[in-house]
């Protein structure tokens, strides 16, 4: 397979091609994570790569990106025994998500009313549809094989690749044709296993550490410390699901998830309340695009779907300047009535059920008060803060059910 430009030899770079292969122990990048950045290349020390390159040319957050994600729908893959799919950008998921069937809202809020979704095809929409507005560019990761309904789906949207296990001709056949032939797509092998120790270099100094091989498990919901203990399943899942994707988002980390996808994700903040505020605002943000008003907007002709993401974005802003609110106007057919502030109110009010998960203990109860503003009902955390006693006391305020984990899921 070619790169999209006719050059063979960027799937070697410096190792003789084999033939019917191209596994390799390095491989040369365009640059690193600047232009500026180079020389940059991706190698093994003992082992070829567990990744074949199928068609592009990645870069080198291309490959971060790629590799932290299929950790994630690994991991997702076996928890569930659902097929799952991760969309990334800059090396924290925007979105993470197994296969189970859309509601009709939800078609509609993410693009694909028109389509039979297969399971990967479900997960895929999911990931995508959690912040479509952060995964405008995303580097995609399905756990499965990419199936023709997967393909169409991914050629629709705008991405910088794809990371998988398998692709059936079909699917890969197309997927050759987007941005010009010059798509990357990666197969890796889902049976490597990396190394137990792992190291990088900053500033010229080596850091070696246990890769993070903990499992997420069931056991990690059994401490439960507030008054309500009773945590249906569909909750189960969902504290599970945002455990395995705090597990793969830069610390610090909180992130929202209900029915089968994360729905806000708050990563990389010093403040953990900040990462709350974060996740809760695009959780916010995730179920008003559901909200009639917002179905209701006319478009005009020849809008992409990333242009109309913008424009719901701004639909749902209330401070538009008056530049922002011409824009706004101009992808319109006609101007549209606004959302007013209790109809907001009312709207998330229907929000609930929702879970929580934390990578690293809540220093405040302040928290909990934002958390409890967009539906959580169900936390995930290590616990261990000297303020443990008066979180779980606005917890029990709130009626909601709380588990420490007793595990830290740091992300770097």
């Amino acid at each position: 397979m070619k790169d999209g430009s006719g050059n063979e030899s960027l799937f070697f770079h410096g190792d003789s091609p084999k033939k019917g292969r191209t596994s390799m122990k390095h491989y040369h990048l365009r640059y690193g994570c600047n232009p500026h950045q180079a020389p940059s290349r991706i190698y093994s020390k003992q082992q070829e790569l567990p990744i074949q390159i199928l068609n592009g040319n990645p870069g080198y957050i291309n490959l971060l990106d790629a590799l932290n994600a299929w950790q994630l729908v690994k991991e997702l893959r076996e928890l569930f025994q659902i097929p799952s799919a991760a969309s990334f950008k800059h090396v924290s998921p925007a979105g993470a998500a197994i296969g189970i069937p859309l509601s009709k809202e939800l078609q509609q809020a993410y693009f694909v009313e028109n389509l039979e979704l297969t399971p990967l095809a479900a997960a895929y929409a999911r990931a995508r549809g959690a912040d479509r507005m952060s995964s405008f560019g995303d580097w995609i990761a399905l756990s499965d094989k990419v199936d023709i309904v997967t393909a169409k789906l991914i050629a629709s949207e705008v991405s910088d690749g794809v990371i998988a296990p398998e692709f059936e001709p079909e699917a890969l056949k197309l997927l050759c044709k987007k941005r010009k032939g010059q798509y990357t797509i990666i197969q890796i092998d889902a049976h490597y296993v990396p190394d137990e120790l792992e190291c990088k270099d900053v500033f010229g100094i080596t850091f070696e550490q246990k890769r993070n091989g903990y499992n997420i498990n069931e056991s990690m919901l059994d401490n439960l410390v507030t008054e309500n203990k009773n945590i249906p399943d569909a909750a189960r899942k969902d504290l599970l699901l945002a455990l395995a994707v705090t597990k793969y988002t830069q610390s610090n980390s909180v992130v929202l998830a209900k029915e089968g996808q994360a729905i806000g994700i708050g990563a990389g903040q010093q403040s953990r309340i900040h990462c709350t505020r974060l996740a809760a605002n695009k959780a916010d943000i995730w179920y008003l695009r559901q909200h009639p008003k917002v179905f209701h907007l006319r478009f005009k002709e020849g809008l992409s779907r990333s242009e109309k993401d913008n424009v719901i974005d701004q639909y749902l802003n209330d401070s538009l300047s008056p530049n922002e609110e011409r824009y706004f106007l101009a992808s319109l057919k006609e101007k549209p009535e606004k959302i007013s502030f209790d109809e907001k109110k009312d709207w998330l009010s229907r929000l609930t059920e929702v879970s929580l998960s934390s990578d690293a203990y809540f220093p405040f109860r302040d928290n909990i008060d934002r958390a409890e503003r967009t539906g959580v009902t169900y936390l995930v955390q290590p616990g261990g803060s000297v303020r443990d006693d008066d979180v779980i006391r606005a917890c029990n305020e709130y009626g909601m059910s709380m588990a420490f984990s007793g595990i830290r899921l740091f992300h770097h």
